[in-house]
C-alpha cells in the first residue's frame, strides 16, 4: 500500500541531501500532472528542501508527516 494514499512512491530513505531532491525531480518529471507522490525520506534536510521544490517549481505540497521515524511528503505535480 502506497502511504498517503498516492500515485507513486519515492522512497529515498538513507539518501542525504541533495540526492532526495535529485531523485524526485526526476519522479515529477515522469509522472503527469494532477498526479501525486509520496516521498519516504529520513534526511531532515528534506523538511526545508522539499517545501522549497514545491514552491520553486509550481508544485503542491499536500501533506508533510512523520511516521516510523520516516518523513512523509505528499505532492501533486503542477501544470
Amino acid at each position: 500500500m502506497t502511504h498517503l494514499n498516492a500515485d507513486h512512491e519515492l522512497d529515498v530513505t538513507g539518501l542525504y541531501c541533495p540526492e532526495p531532491v535529485m531523485l524526485l525531480h526526476n519522479c515529477i518529471r515522469d509522472i503527469s500532472a494532477g498526479e501525486t507522490v509520496c516521498v519516504v525520506a529520513t534526511d531532515p534536510t528534506t523538511l526545508r528542501d522539499i517545501p522549497k521544490f514545491c514552491s520553486f517549481l509550481g508544485h503542491e505540497l499536500l501533506a508533510e508527516t512523520e511516521e516510523n521515524g520516516n518523513l512523509l511528503f505528499l505532492l501533486r505535480k503542477g501544470a
